[in-house]
């Protein structure tokens, strides 16, 4: 997997409002805890996690993605009518059809021409998406394409505290873990091949991919009967075997990143930032010391964001070239690692 002409010429994003700390979880919590005998703070003590933030009650997916691709576009200063793509990468999306990156291009008004649809891979959307547009920009079929998606946490975690109420074991307790280290935000990627990008930075150099589907069962979000009784009454659910996924995903990740400095002609010295799907500290730790990249090299967001999905690693990106982390001429690896299990690993020259 490798390009010559493809640039990410900007990144826009939005930060969910409702800032949710782990410690006012646990106070819903507070039966479940005094059941299993659990010390407030294990929430952020086994996760790394202090806060996250949700969306507003009633907010829609599709305006998170359009005030992110807005901001993207305004960034590179590139009208709508220019984009010949959108591909909305993200796990909530608001109809089983039509795809949702159809209300977004239809807000934004891009080129009639445009592709325009959905691609679902769990916390790797954003970043396969980027693949997607990076192919059709390096084959000449189009110019300029945008990566959206918006992640919501506040409904599926307020099913999951319900749940654990009526349920308060320590198995239902680990297997619930995960979705409370879930947060909410939007993002957008705007690539470019080189005629449109003003900047000529961020050039997208290639990657490579591994996949373990053995272990789709390890960690799954959909619907589920709520009551066999009722056929057609449905509800939410979530499942995680977080031990199982960190020690699965650690393996996949050293195996993808052996393939990935193979494929690009790097070695891991010479890498000099890396961007991690944020999940959460034991799962970053894991897979830094695994693959021998030092933790200084890393830059993350996930203590006061949280794990958004498909959002965290772009908009961990956006954000460290904000503050100045991601420099130019810097090679940058995205390190994306998702349920399935599916392992993708981008590299960058910033």
């Amino acid at each position: 997997m490798k390009y010559q002409n493809v640039f990410v010429e900007a990144f826009g994003y939005e930060v969910a409002p409702v800032v949710v700390s782990s410690a006012e979880l646990e106070e819903r919590l507070a039966p479940v805890y005094d059941r299993l005998h659990l010390n407030v703070g294990q929430l952020e003590a086994l996760t790394g996690i202090v806060e996250r933030r949700w969306w507003e009650v009633g907010h829609r997916v599709s305006d998170g993605a359009v005030v992110a691709a807005s901001r993207a576009l305004e960034a590179a200063d590139l009208p709508a009518d220019k984009v010949e793509a959108v591909v909305y990468g993200g796990v909530c999306r608001e109809h089983y059809e039509p795809a949702t990156a159809c209300r977004v291009a239809s807000e934004l008004s891009v080129n009639p021409g445009a592709v325009v649809h959905d691609v679902s891979n769990a916390c790797l959307g954003v970043i396969d998406g980027m693949i997607d547009v990076a192919n059709r920009i390096e084959l000449g079929q189009i110019r300029a394409g945008l990566v959206v998606a918006c992640e919501t946490a506040r409904e599926i975690n307020d099913v999951m505290i319900a749940r654990m109420l009526q349920n308060p074991t320590m198995d239902f307790f680990k297997h619930a873990l995960a979705t409370l280290t879930g947060g909410s935000g939007a993002v957008a990627v705007l690539l470019t091949d080189a005629s449109l990008s003003r900047s000529k930075r961020r050039r997208l150099l290639g990657g490579a991919v591994r996949t373990a589907p053995q272990h789709h069962e390890l960690c799954r979000w959909g619907v589920e009967d709520a009551d066999p009784a009722t056929p057609g009454l449905l509800r939410a659910f979530t499942s995680t075997d977080s031990a199982a996924v960190l020690s699965h995903g650690v393996e996949l990740g050293v195996k993808t990143w052996q393939a990935f400095l193979g494929s690009l002609g790097w070695i891991k010295e010479k890498v000099d930032r890396v961007i991690c799907h944020q999940v959460g500290g034991s799962h970053r730790d894991a897979i830094l010391r695994s693959i021998g990249v030092p933790i200084e090299k890393d830059f993350s967001t996930f203590a006061y964001l949280g794990n958004m999905g498909t959002v965290a690693l772009p908009l961990t990106a956006a954000i460290a070239e904000d503050r100045g982390v991601l420099r130019p001429g810097d090679r940058t690896a995205f390190l994306g690692i998702g349920s399935g299990l599916n392992c993708l690993m981008l590299g960058l020259e910033w």
